[in-house]
């Protein structure tokens, strides 16, 4: 097996939660040495790390700087214990990730350390759900749950005022106290929310838009939520779209022509299908319907994002299902769907449930209904 390395912390780099599976949030020193991973870990973590990472030998920063200076060295860095490491074991060259610190590349390069980054995935194991990784995700996912429910209930509660703004425990109904509403829920069932999307009428149409001001009645809102569990790091990712009152007739088509392309997607959706075809199929869908895709008046309108993404440590990753992605779908890969139509002068609609990849039907992960009007 090839000789790896990274300098991360593992809070903000998913290849490194991946090797070790804690929490640290300084960066740190990780070896693979002939398949096996070492950690150089400071007298802070070092305890922590022996208990929750047995699947590596963990090593003292402070016994490997103590050694390089009784070899008389002036500097007992980051790149002086790396090298010594690596002496040690006799290794010739190590792979690294593209993201790799290029001061850091430049100080083992003087060194005499072959360094080189990794073509394609650090870790392609990673596309590559494990049960385990499965049970991690639906639990963030069931956090998502969580807080569109309060959402949910939050706009069936709510009341209608002057020009179809609505109205919450006699306040306005904003996207942001609606945000608010959800992201609490969140936190309350161990998840953390960042950049929840409530986005009403034509702000909808701008896919990642986070949403701003009063919510409006007969309109659509999208929801998007995607926490990241506290315990584990893995992302649920939810988007449903609603209208408070009632929904008008274009709203009702565009609304039921992504459910169906939705649908599209999930029964195209198994071992050894081309992730692009999978993307196609909901494109032709929404072309026959009468819905194009285009540049109108200097914006984009119809569906112009990927049918999906990998869902997992990180909230986009490996595969993707979109017009220029290559590849096929495997079994054990878990993936957003999530169609969308927006058009300025009816509003945005999107979908959005996790499939998990089988050499059949395609599992369904996510358990929330589906209702336009609330």
């Amino acid at each position: 097996m090839k000789n790896l390395l990274m300098v991360a912390d593992s809070e903000h780099d998913a290849n490194m939660l991946y090797a070790v599976g804690m929490f640290v949030p300084d960066p740190f020193i990780y070896l693979r040495i002939r398949g096996r991973g070492l950690i150089v870990m400071s007298d802070l973590e070092i305890d922590r790390a022996r208990k929750q990472a047995p699947h590596c030998r963990v090593v003292s920063l402070s016994q490997c700087q103590q050694k390089l200076r009784r070899e008389g060295r002036k500097t007992t860095g980051v790149a002086e214990v790396i090298r010594l490491l690596i002496r040690d074991h006799r290794v010739g060259k190590v792979l690294v990730p593209g993201n790799f610190a290029y001061g850091l590349a430049l100080e083992l390069r003087d060194l005499k350390v072959k360094v080189k980054v990794k073509p394609g995935s650090f870790f392609p194991e990673r596309e590559h759900k494990s049960a385990e990784e499965v049970k991690k995700i639906s639990a963030a996912l069931m956090m998502a749950e969580v807080g569109l429910a309060e959402a949910m209930q939050a706009l069936r509660s709510a009341k209608v005022g002057k020009d179809r703004r609505l109205l919450y425990h006699s306040a306005p109904l904003t996207s942001e106290k609606l945000r608010s509403i959800i992201d609490t829920a969140i936190i309350q069932a161990s998840g953390l929310a960042a950049n929840t999307i409530v986005a009403g009428g034509k702000q909808g149409c701008d896919p990642h838009e986070r949403g701003y001001g009063p919510l409006r009645a007969n309109e659509p809102i999208i929801l998007d939520v995607f926490p990241r569990s506290q315990k584990t790091g893995y992302f649920g990712d939810i988007t449903r779209t609603v209208v408070k009152g009632r929904a008008s007739e274009p709203i009702r088509k565009l609304y039921d022509t992504v459910l169906r392309g939705q649908k599209a997607a999930f029964e195209l959706m198994r071992a050894e299908t081309p992730t692009a075809r999978v993307h196609q199929a909901v494109q032709e869908l929404f072309t026959r319907e009468g819905y194009k895709t285009g540049k109108t008046k200097g914006r984009m309108q119809g569906f112009f994002h990927g049918t999906g993404h990998g869902l997992g440590l990180e909230i986009h990753e490996a595969p993707r299902m979109g017009p220029t992605s290559t590849g096929v779908l495997k079994t054990g890969h878990v993936v957003t769907v999530e169609p969308g139509l927006y058009y300025p002068e009816i509003g945005g609609v999107r979908l959005e449930d996790v499939a998990l990849v089988t050499a059949s039907n395609p599992r369904n992960l996510t358990q929330f209904e589906k209702v336009l009007e609330v």
